[in-house]
């Protein structure tokens, strides 16, 4: 019996007072609320609390259990709001989280008070109210400072996903590896499987950002052990959100066809559970990979019925993400008009919400699709907003844009200007109020002279070493140093020390290409790989990954088809085996392999969530993962063993 299970049998006993069968209730409705099953939740409140917009009964209730009450319907209600885009829901779920935490505050209940906070959080942030959900996550973890519990476990999750939306990145990610411990410790599943999801999607971000695919690779990987976790407990809602960042994983990587098979999967998901909020976010982001495959009238078709969506409801920053989307695409269709007041109403609509990131997006998107349609100087005013609003951004990509548009408006004014007087250097000697000659001025190429001074200058004190070259320049990561030196100053790789060569990635970003390992013998085929899993989720995940790697992949669901295969006179390189299958476990199956003659010397490794390596090593396997833990192992392990085999 699990514990949603055993309350529900609790709650039917009728020698319970009041107080304490309405406690049972709202211990079973946030069971099924984290759970995902937020209908479920409702009901579980019973006479207490029946719908969204309506007040719960507390008559006849002590303070805190009141408080409690309240609390549950407020957080629902904010829930069940995302999920249908009710109007109104975001401020009814905040009056009655305020509520309860008026209340907890007096009793006084400390972690209660904690909890409101937090869930209060998360209605500023569904708002785009980015400040305000800082502020209560902040108090919150204020109380929980000295606790190693799950409360501040999410309280830092939600803190990330703030982060995250802002783009300041870095943060978002140090604050990932601060609650890393909480959750390894947790047993909860569902809570684990948030954790992985939500680390993939700020990789997976960096990795676009910072052209860092080992980012890529581990965001990949991340998303596998959310899978896993989701599996374990068996929530569709969350298997949903992994297809959903899948696809915007291999939208980042230029990888449409995949993409597109993710973000099916994610919408039929959605569509079966009812969650209209979560589907149209789905949509926005097809939209975006339409309009990098140059579909664009399918991308407005798409996108335009996100927004319809959006408008619904309460969450202004999805609907300015989803308009500031449909702007580009009617922009790209020759709607000028149009795309201008969609822009317009995107950043009124962040900028109201207190989203400045989606106000600058918005901005900056108006600015490189309709400059040309924009007269001078509301270009620059345009530029200028934009630069303010996404001042405290972390995303390289946002300044380099931001960058490209100030020095287009530079050329405009530069072939608008018919005086000249002295030379631009010559003015800057002079001092601000000298006239600039701006005859062939370009501010991009003046700050790359600049900046390639300052670069060779620090190469030079650093002594060719660019970990500290970038240290001396301010960077915080010398990767991102490195992809500058690449990408905009070549001339200087000359003057750092010889780089040392990196272990393959296990997917290719767009224009990139892997650099085989100098030692690794050439293959004449790809290797066939055969690979057992019952968990539909984890082995497509993984097997996009080793499929990525050149290698062929046959799959199978569970152990009795498998033992076939093995049975037959297919070739296979090496036997990847889960441990818990139907029919047949991954034991046997190793066993069993071990007796074929022509399966004899074929390298195994398998995968478990138990701690088993004895008795996989007993069975005849040469490398026991456990799972999630091991993951990242699965490629590196995999190439040990075919290269091994090769050199046999």
């Amino acid at each position: 019996m699990n514990l949603a299970e055993q309350l529900l049998h609790e709650i039917d006993d009728s020698t319970l007072s009041q107080e304490e069968q309405a406690r049972l209730r709202c211990r079973l409705a946030k069971e099924l609320e984290e759970s995902g099953d937020y209908e479920a939740a409702r009901d579980a409140m019973g006479e207490l609390w029946q719908r969204v917009g309506e007040r719960p009964q507390l008559d006849d209730l002590d303070r805190r259990t009141a408080a409690e009450v309240l609390l549950r319907a407020g957080s629902l209600t904010g829930w069940i709001g995302s999920i249908r885009q009710l109007a109104g829901s975001q401020e009814t779920a905040k009056n009655l989280i305020s509520e309860s935490l008026a209340i907890f505050e007096t009793v006084p209940d400390s972690e209660k008070a904690a909890e409101a906070q937090t869930d209060l959080a998360y209605c500023y942030w569904r708002e785009g109210a980015l400040d305000e959900a800082r502020i209560m996550l902040r108090a919150a973890l204020d109380r929980l400072v000295d606790a190693n519990s799950e409360l501040k476990a999410v309280a830092l999750l939600r803190s990330a996903i703030v982060e995250k939306v802002a783009t300041r990145l870095n943060d978002a990610l140090r604050i990932h590896h601060e609650a890393a411990p909480l959750f390894e410790a947790s047993n909860n599943n569902v809570l684990k499987g948030k954790f992985h999801n939500e680390f993939g999607t700020v990789l997976k971000n960096l990795g676009a950002a910072e052209q860092r695919r080992d980012y890529i690779d581990r965001a990949l990987i991340e998303f596998a052990a959310a899978s896993f976790y989701f599996e374990q407990a068996g929530h569709t809602r969350y298997w949903a959100y992994v297809e959903n960042n899948l696809g915007m994983l291999f939208l980042t990587a230029g990888k449409f066809g995949k993409a597109h098979e993710h973000l099916d999967r994610a919408r039929r998901l959605f569509v079966s559970l009812k969650d209209g909020g979560q589907a149209a976010q789905v949509d926005e982001t097809r939209a975006r990979a339409l309009l990098a495959e140059g579909r664009v009238a399918e991308a407005e078709a798409v996108v335009r019925a996100a927004v319809r969506v959006f408008e619904k409801g309460d969450e202004q920053s999805l609907l300015a993400e989803a308009l500031t989307t449909h702007g580009i695409a009617l922009a790209r269709l020759g709607q000028f008009a149009a795309a201008h007041l969609t822009f317009t109403r995107a950043r009124e609509v962040a900028e109201l919400a207190g989203d400045r990131e989606g106000a600058g997006q918005a901005a900056l998107a108006a600015l490189e699709e309709l400059r040309e349609q924009f007269a001078l100087a509301e270009v620059v005013a345009l530029y200028e907003r934009a630069a303010d609003w996404l001042a405290q951004s972390q995303h390289p990509g946002i300044r380099e844009r931001l960058i490209q548009c100030a020095c287009a408006a530079l050329r405009r004014l530069n072939a608008s200007r018919n005086d000249a007087p002295v030379s631009a250097s010559a003015a800057m000697a002079e001092g601000a109020d000298a006239a600039f000659d701006w005859q062939g001025f370009c501010l991009k190429d003046e700050v790359l002279q600049h900046e390639r001074q300052l670069i060779e200058r620090a190469l030079k004190d650093a002594g060719g070493s660019v970990t500290r070259a970038a240290q001396l320049l301010g960077f915080k990561h010398h990767q991102t140093f490195i992809a500058l030196l690449n990408n905009r100053h070549r001339s200087l790789l000359a003057a750092r020390t010889p780089a040392v060569s990196r272990k393959r990635s296990i997917i290719r970003m767009r224009g990139t290409h892997h650099v085989a390992h100098s030692r690794a013998p050439v293959r004449m085929r790809p290797a066939t790989i055969l690979y057992v899993e019952d968990d539909s989720m984890v082995r497509a995940t993984l097997k996009e990954t080793l499929e990525l790697e050149g290698w062929q992949i046959e799959e199978c669901a569970d152990g009795t088809s498998a033992l076939q295969k093995l049975e037959s006179r297919d070739r296979y390189d090496l036997l990847l085996f889960d441990h818990t299958l139907p029919g047949i476990t991954g034991l046997e199956l190793a066993r069993r392999a071990r007796n074929f003659p022509h399966r004899r010397a074929t390298p195994i490794v398998m995968l478990s969530a138990e701690d088993m390596d004895g008795e996989a090593r007993r069975a005849g396997v040469d490398k026991f993962l456990q799972k999630p833990r091991d993951l990242l192992s699965v490629v590196d392990t995999i190439t040990r063993l075919l290269d091994t085999l090769e050199e046999v």
